[in-house]
């Protein structure tokens, strides 16, 4: 077991949609982190992990192929990072949408096919009907249908993210990059949109690579974890990463990882270690 489910051997063998050996970034002159082995199989669940201001985004970034690595490979299914174009759906970090805007929800997922056109979009017609289709499918995929004809301002945090996600796989990414999509959500809908993106993982076969701040929402749903921590990270499947050891290793504070009745591991206490000297939001995580 890699933490969300059992691995098939077919997709042991497989070649890995994304890959960063050795990776290190260097921001500032000052280096994020280094030392980054990670290989993602198609239909894997990664998480992104650390405290803020450790460079979690900047990962992000490095796959988007808007940030250079000061040293070791980085390849995106196949090519160099920023090469993929829409094989590649990205999720930013996002504030809530204003409560007055008036743009329905359906049009946002829309936007993820043809916001990059320049003008007024077209209406839809005979030629379109394909991609119609595949805005109410996944819509009905990430199960927004009921709020989807609504303003967006007037929808529920958790309705909103699960429209930005849908526009995020609106055109059939093989990797899915989602920076911190669970910030601003009450616990109940971190739990929702967690179980949402684990499920379109595994059943849909993206790879998806989530930036977030607590492992525990998502932990039993991941199959691979990445910590970053002063300049260091430490990757793996979640049963050899998120113990006492070695996050209190990581850390260097001691950190406590308690098992619940029935067995899922739970992280207690997450260490703000500062990025540099001045505190621990000198840059951006």
């Amino acid at each position: 077991m890699t933490g969300g489910r059992e691995m098939t051997g077919a997709r042991e063998t497989a070649r890995p949609v994304l890959c960063l050996c050795g990776a290190a970034v260097r921001v500032g002159g000052r280096t994020l982190w280094s030392g980054v082995d990670l290989e993602v199989g198609a239909g894997e669940f990664v998480a992104v992990l650390g405290p803020n201001g450790v460079g979690k985004s900047t990962l992000v970034k490095v796959v988007l192929g808007m940030q250079p690595v000061a040293a070791g490979e980085v390849s995106v299914l196949g090519g160099r990072p920023g090469e993929s174009g829409s094989r590649v759906g990205y999720l930013p970090q996002r504030r809530s949408f204003d409560p007055s805007l008036r743009i329905r929800g359906t049009d946002i997922v829309r936007l993820g096919l043809d916001g990059d056109r320049w003008g007024i979009p077209r209406p839809w017609g005979a030629r379109r009907a394909r991609e119609r289709e595949r805005v109410e499918e996944v819509i009905e995929l990430v199960g927004a249908t009921a709020c989807a004809h609504r303003p967006i301002g007037r929808c529920s945090g958790g309705e909103q993210q699960r429209l930005l996600i849908a526009q995020a796989l609106v055109r059939r990414p093989e990797i899915l990059l989602l920076d911190e999509p669970l910030d601003s959500l009450d616990l109940p809908n971190q739990s929702a949109v967690a179980a949402l993106v684990g499920r379109i993982c595994h059943q849909q076969g993206v790879a998806v690579v989530m930036v977030a701040h607590d492992v525990n929402p998502i932990l039993h749903h991941l199959d691979r974890v990445v910590y970053l921590a002063e300049g260091r990270a430490v990757c793996g499947p979640p049963s050899e990463v998120v113990t006492s050891a070695t996050l209190s290793r990581l850390y260097r504070t001691p950190v406590e990882v308690l098992r619940t009745g029935d067995g899922r591991p739970v992280v207690v206490g997450h260490p703000e270690t500062p990025a540099v000297q001045g505190g621990p939001h000198a840059i951006a995580g």
